[in-house]
């Protein structure tokens, strides 16, 4: 094995731990729970990822997914998902999203949604606002994000005066 290939696999290996890594998620109430949010995501350092609103009339498969919401919301969760790997992490990185959408009926049903997504409470905080329209036909949601890659907090190791309270 050459010394370029070996270099790039050791890079990649050191990597991955700080992939999985997000930030430290604050203790969430019932509610917040039942909504898929935290109340605050603690981060110290770790690579800061700005992602556009995303939103999707189209799946990865080139299918019309115009007026669907259910669909949108999984592409668009796959899109940043996408995103967030092409910057070394994963949809698992994501601290904080800004969702918009056009019904307010379907705002239930994108908590339910979400949840899938983000897995042992790791909620993102988040706002969801419902709007009249988006700038194209068919949008029924666009989802705004941040993320932060390879941070120094987490429920291991807490950054917060809450967490570092419980592990004393």
């Amino acid at each position: 094995m050459n010394l370029t290939i070996r270099k790039a696999l050791l890079a990649a290996a050191v990597a991955l731990p700080l992939a999985a890594s997000a930030a430290e998620y604050m203790e969430k109430t019932p509610f917040q729970l039942s909504r898929a949010f935290s109340p605050g995501v603690v981060s110290d350092g770790g690579k800061i990822v700005w992602v556009a609103g995303q939103t999707a009339t189209r799946d990865n498969e080139g299918k019309d997914i115009a007026n669907n919401f259910e669909a949108q919301v999984k592409q668009v969760f796959s899109q940043i998902d996408q995103i967030m790997k092409r910057a070394g992490g994963s949809l698992a990185n994501i601290v904080q999203v800004t969702v918009f959408i056009k019904e307010s009926r379907y705002g239930d049903r994108f908590v339910e949604m979400r949840k899938d997504y983000f897995h042992n409470g790791n909620y993102p905080g988040s706002a969801l606002i419902t709007v009249t329209n988006f700038a194209r036909p068919g949008i029924e949601i666009e989802i705004q994000s941040v993320g932060v890659i390879g941070d120094r907090c987490s429920s291991d190791h807490p950054c917060s005066a809450e967490g570092q309270a419980k592990k004393k």
